[in-house]
């Protein structure tokens, strides 16, 4: 499994590169795992999407285990033993009803479509987006997909969203 390191946010940690698989500062660092999600996760995964129901979709137990189901990547970070970001996503060639994903559909083959990447309040600006994008892409070229796409919402903007992808 990928480890990685990650701090307490610093004041420009948006443009801190990854250096590797080790961001630093002077504070404390701590260490968190990427691994597969599992449906095991559910429960953890369904409180973080509530944390950021306002920039993603509300989703309970059967949404997940639908998602999950046919989702082609589904990542979380754990850090001490509790999951503290995911993401999910799913490949062309997969059935998701879902505008955005039909959008790509209509316009592009051979993608990864990344659903929703939701991080916990406490642990943002420390690299792990960076992480989980890293790994999709890598699982992404070694599935011989072309592309992996995201939408993000620009009316209401999600500020953190557009910052982290500019």
């Amino acid at each position: 499994r990928p480890r990685f390191r990650c701090s307490p946010p610093r004041p420009s940690a948006a443009a801190a590169p990854l250096n590797s698989n080790l961001i630093r500062n002077s504070a404390a660092v701590s260490a968190f795992n990427l691994r597969p999600g599992t449906l095991a996760d559910a429960h953890q995964i369904i409180g973080l999407n509530a944390e950021s129901v306002a920039v993603t979709s509300p989703m309970d137990a059967d949404p997940f285990r639908h998602l999950h189901g046919g989702a082609s990547l589904v990542t979380v970070a754990e850090m001490d033993g509790r999951v503290v970001a995911f993401l999910v996503a799913m490949t062309d060639s997969g059935a998701y009803e879902n505008g955005n994903f039909q959008w790509f559909a209509e316009r592009l083959k051979k993608f990864n479509y990344v659903d929703r990447v939701v991080v916990s309040s406490d642990c943002r600006s420390q690299g792990i987006v960076s992480a989980l994008y890293a790994h999709a892409l890598s699982w992404t070229a070694e599935a011989g997909l072309l592309s992996m796409v995201a939408e993000m919402d620009l009316d209401p903007p999600n500020v953190r969203s557009l910052s982290f992808h500019k």
